[in-house]
């Protein structure tokens, strides 16, 4: 069996208001574009996840809903600035098929690319920009079964190539 893994780094966040917490800060107009032409290109390329993990962050969770993908979320805090090793712990943990999961950087371009074999052919992978998305398959029957450095690239995107 296959298992698909969607990993999105949430869309680019508002500074705006300096009294609030990094946790609470929302997304600011170019990051809400963005968010939308990324659910937009996840349905158009029939990426569909059955599950979405979710960081608790405010900014995770307006990406996650201007996605307008329809899959049951759990919001976990393990996500938020989570390291490489955390964000493989909670995946293992899965039970989709096909697993969103959305979290924040630096954590996410690492896990990133302990998953893949080889990186895909995109000048912004290793810095994974805001909204930046990989869309890996395993060949396990189960999430606890996958290994670093086990699957290919399918696709990897940046907002910047759907917006503009």
């Amino acid at each position: 069996m296959t298992r698909r893994l969607i990993l999105m780094r949430h869309a680019k966040s508002s500074w705006g208001d300096p009294m609030l917490s990094d946790h609470a800060r929302p997304l600011n107009g170019r990051g809400k574009r963005s968010a939308t032409a990324l659910g937009a290109w996840l349905r158009e390329s029939d990426y569909l996840p059955d599950e979405v993990l979710c960081s608790s962050s405010v900014r995770t969770r307006e990406t996650r809903d201007r996605l307008k993908l329809d899959a049951p979320t759990r919001f976990l805090d393990s996500p938020y600035h989570a390291s490489p090793a955390t964000m493989f712990k909670e995946l293992s943990r899965a039970n989709g098929a096909c697993v969103l999961m959305l979290g924040h950087n630096p954590g996410i371009a690492g896990f990133a690319e302990d998953l893949v074999s080889h990186a895909p052919d995109h000048p912004r992978f290793a810095d994974y920009p805001t909204c930046a998305t990989l869309v890996v398959d395993f060949d396990v029957n189960d999430w606890s079964d996958m290994t670093h450095g086990s699957s290919a690239p399918l696709a990897f995107v940046i907002p910047r190539e759907l917006t503009e």
